[in-house]
């Protein structure tokens, strides 16, 4: 079973993270710190004790805005370690997922947390850590076709898909691009292809999708290919360039 170390500078926010880790049954103890200074101190305990001894530590779950040493410099630290433990961050702010994947994170869960996003994050550090406590019951919902739930900050909005002008790659989430802003969900670029596919959207790149309807140019420069949307201009890459043009000749 998984030993957790949850870090949050709000202690309100620590104290609830920390309940909702020991209810779940893949988590053998879960501890919290305060702030990254006192994480370290207990990690530098775990990795002395070794991967089997009493204070030996599997994931940390990790706010990344913390007063002095932040999340992200936490996990840069332990990424030079022999055997760090994995990562999990746990932030109200959607912005850092981008190096937050870089640094190798195992998922990255947005504030309020939810009981159901957090069990999904156990079970891929438990999956990670080889771990094979079942994983307790979620129910599951058919996706509705003609929108995408996406969460921010407690609401949960469901955004109409012919609203999505383009898609983003990040890591192992995707940002979809409105025209009255983005949101970041967690579903792979290559899923949203193939769901959108015959609902007029086109890979470009290997890091973004694009609706045609919402193309107002193609642009030819020197060999390079990019289109216009919106305000945006976005490079085509010369392997999707021939089968984009294709696809805007037959546009009706």
């Amino acid at each position: 079973m998984l030993r957790a170390l949850a870090v949050d500078d709000e202690r309100p926010t620590l104290e609830e993270l920390v309940y909702l880790l020991n209810a779940d049954p893949r988590i053998g103890t879960a501890e919290g710190a305060g702030d990254a200074t006192e994480a370290l101190r207990r990690i530098n305990r775990a990795l002395e004790s070794g991967p089997d001894g009493p204070d030996a530590i599997d994931v940390v779950f990790l706010d990344i805005q913390m007063p002095g040493l932040d999340g992200l410099d936490l996990a840069r630290l332990l990424s030079g370690f022999a055997r760090p433990p994995l990562v999990v961050f746990v932030t109200a702010h959607e912005d850092f997922a981008v190096q937050a994947f870089d640094l190798k994170a195992v998922d990255y869960v947005l504030k309020p947390v939810r009981r159901e996003r957090l069990a999904e994050a156990v079970r891929r550090a438990a999956e990670r850590r080889g771990t094979t406590t079942p994983a307790p019951r979620i129910p599951v919902h058919e996706p509705d076709p003609d929108h995408i739930t996406v969460e921010l900050g407690g609401v949960t909005r469901f955004v109409p898909v012919e609203d999505i002008t383009h898609v983003e790659a990040q890591g192992d989430y995707a940002r979809l691009h409105t025209d009255r802003g983005s949101h970041l969900v967690r579903i792979p670029l290559s899923t949203l292809e193939e769901r959108w596919r015959a609902r007029g959207f086109v890979r470009i790149h290997r890091r973004h999708l694009v609706a045609l309807r919402h193309i107002g140019e193609l642009r030819l420069d020197a060999g390079s290919v990019s289109v216009l949307v919106g305000t945006e201009e976005l490079q085509v890459s010369r392997r999707h360039a021939r089968e984009l043009r294709d696809l805007l000749m037959r546009r009706p």
